[in-house]
């Protein structure tokens, strides 16, 4: 499972000691990405060079309300200081104005920013603020946009559930695949969201999943 795992610290109280004892945390454990604050992505690329560990960061985290042109910046300037792998929230705010052109062009323009760089993209859809058309609507827009992740959730809105990850499997495009993130505690939720379609777990509680 080592190698399906975002190692993830998110805090906003997170310090440089902490990033520090992520990253030799996944180097020992084999993880696959930390998944840290975009201020520490120069300084976790130092500690994870030439470790195979990829580095993966926020933004627009954590309610995905900034203008694009803001997110655009901040995702330009994470990959330049050594981002691989981008987390993006989605604006929930135009999403539940149902301003849906501002959404699939929001969608289109990071996911194509990413692209052009060689890196991956992940858009956080926020599943537990949703209703069910709101969801629809969404995966809608990812199918005709093909980001390469879709992941459920920043944390702060309830897990990851398992009718969640099922859900989005069964009507998500099959190149588009699923981080599954908030609220995994244990081997046995990792498990069963894997079984249910996730190809990555998001968490900080990635030592206890191992054991």
């Amino acid at each position: 499972m080592n190698q399906l795992i975002d190692h993830t610290f998110l805090s906003p109280q997170a310090t440089l000691a902490d990033i520090k004892r992520l990253c030799a945390e996944a180097v020992e454990h084999g993880f696959y990405a930390i998944c840290i604050p975009p201020y520490y992505v120069a300084r976790a690329r130092a500690e994870l060079q030439d470790t195979g560990v990829r580095l993966a960061t926020v933004i627009g985290f954590p309610y995905g309300y900034s203008e694009t042109v803001i997110k655009v910046a901040e995702a330009r300037r994470s990959i330049e200081e050594g981002a691989d792998e981008l987390d993006i929230v989605i604006n929930i705010a135009a999403v539940k104005s149902a301003d849906w052109a501002y959404v699939r062009t929001e969608v289109e323009q990071m996911a194509t920013t990413v692209r052009l760089k060689g890196k991956v993209c992940k858009l956080i859809l926020e599943l537990g603020v949703l209703a069910d058309a709101e969801r629809d609507r969404l995966i809608e827009i990812c199918n005709a946009v093909r980001p390469n992740y879709v992941k459920t959730s920043s944390g702060l809105h309830g897990g990851a559930t398992v009718e969640q990850v099922r859900q989005l499997r069964a009507t998500l495009h099959p190149e588009i695949k699923i981080k599954a993130s908030g609220g995994i505690r244990n081997g046995a939720d990792a498990q069963a969201l894997l079984a249910a379609g996730a190809d990555r777990i998001g968490t900080s509680a990635s030592l206890v999943l191992l054991t």
